[in-house]
């Protein structure tokens, strides 16, 4: 989603002097991904944001894998995962490779004596249950349910939830999350055939400048381990920044479906990509109008991707027995498609509401310790009559 953003003050001109009141210098930072080919913004602080105090410690937080080979059919109990107090130690990763990895969280609160920061990955952040602030450097960005995250690597963050019941998917992405490049003209403006706009895409606003010296603990994620650093000035001592690399919000009830007259593949749901993967949005819609149109989708094999959905609402009306917060895993290789009754029931209806979530990972994902947790048994028998 590039899109060119500004908050708070900054000068005429890139990399020239920029005074405080007083005659000495702010501070000017630079930060984007891709080396220097990426998407990037131009950060004005009112000190160095590079004063380290002392870094305190450092411990593994690599997922512990349980399954690294799965050909089968597998379902998971979302809402199985307990809440936890605090937002680190409650999110739990299911599914892991090399480009992604997918998780859990059920925070009651975000601790405020640290932030955090993601240093290997892009993170979205799916919300199922919840309200709430993300508070950044670039500002602050209200939430709430069925909203999307997306905040780039190296974004140090906090965030204020409005209550003690949450639950959120997220993914962390090790390469870029964009809008999908086919939805977009050569200078990077939505077309008119996307499934969204502009406008529907929230950035970060209230910017607050925090004139603060002192030690702030910013947690690290880095490599598959998290250190703690103490540094001298406030992380969000910011007067102003502009560019295009900041996190920003889209709700999945602004995503426009498209239809037509007979099934139309998973690709019109995308929402997202990356290297490694894709995320759809499957929302309510009116089906298929060809008068002999099945409008539940047709057997499929998945080949070249894995393929994950994560119900959030409303009845998915090509799964049976399916309950708000559960994951299914359909890996590739072996053909799957509507449970036993689903292309029956499908034919001659009008409209649909379900809600979900899927994320197709073009790579296996190996099973982890907390996915085995909430599994749910023999669900690929489901399809026997």
């Amino acid at each position: 989603m590039p899109r060119y953003h500004t908050l708070g003050e900054i000068p005429p001109k890139r990399h020239t002097t920029f005074y405080k009141p007083d005659g000495s210098l702010y501070q000017e930072e630079l930060f984007g991904t891709v080396g220097f080919a990426g998407m990037s913004s131009l950060i004005y602080h009112l000190y160095p944001p590079t004063v380290v105090v002392q870094p305190i410690e450092s411990h593994s937080v690599e997922p512990k894998i349980a399954v690294h080979k799965n050909l089968k059919a597998v379902s998971f109990r979302g809402f199985d995962v307990k809440p936890e107090r605090e937002y680190l130690d409650s999110r739990k990763t299911l599914f892991v490779n090399s480009a992604l990895h997918i998780g859990l969280a059920a925070p009651k609160t975000f601790d405020k004596d640290y932030f955090y920061k993601n240093a290997d990955a892009d993170e979205m952040i799916f919300v199922h249950i919840g309200s709430g602030v993300l508070r950044t450097m670039y500002g602050n960005l209200d939430f709430k349910y069925g909203d999307y995250l997306i905040i780039p690597r190296g974004t140090i963050y906090q965030i204020d939830f409005d209550t003690e019941d949450n639950r959120l998917l997220y993914v962390e992405s090790f390469n870029p999350i964009y809008t999908p490049k086919r939805y977009r003209n050569d200078f990077g403006q939505l077309l008119e055939h996307s499934p969204f706009c502009e406008r529907d895409f929230r950035v970060p606003k209230d910017l607050k400048t925090h004139d603060e010296k002192g030690e702030f603990k910013v947690k690290m994620k880095k490599q598959g381990v998290m250190w703690e650093y103490i540094y001298g000035n406030h992380p969000f001592d910011v007067v102003g920044w502009d560019g295009f690399h900041y996190p920003y919000a889209f709700s999945i009830f602004d995503f426009e479906p498209i239809t037509g007259r007979i099934h139309m593949p998973p690709p019109i749901h995308q929402t997202f990509e990356s290297s490694g993967f894709v995320i759809c949005s499957f929302v309510p819609r009116m089906y298929d109008y060809h008068p002999n149109a099945i409008p539940s989708p047709y057997h499929h094999t998945n080949i070249d991707s894995e393929e994950i959905l994560y119900y959030v609402d409303g009845d998915f009306m090509s799964r049976n027995n399916i309950e708000k917060g559960q994951l299914t895993l359909h890996p590739g290789g072996l053909t799957h498609g509507p449970h036993p009754g689903a292309i029956e029931r499908s034919v001659g209806k009008k409209e649909t509401k379900e809600l979900a979530v899927m994320i197709d990972p073009f790579a296996p994902v190996m099973l982890t310790d907390e996915a085995i947790k909430i599994n749910v048994e023999d669900y690929y028998k489901s399809w026997n009559e």
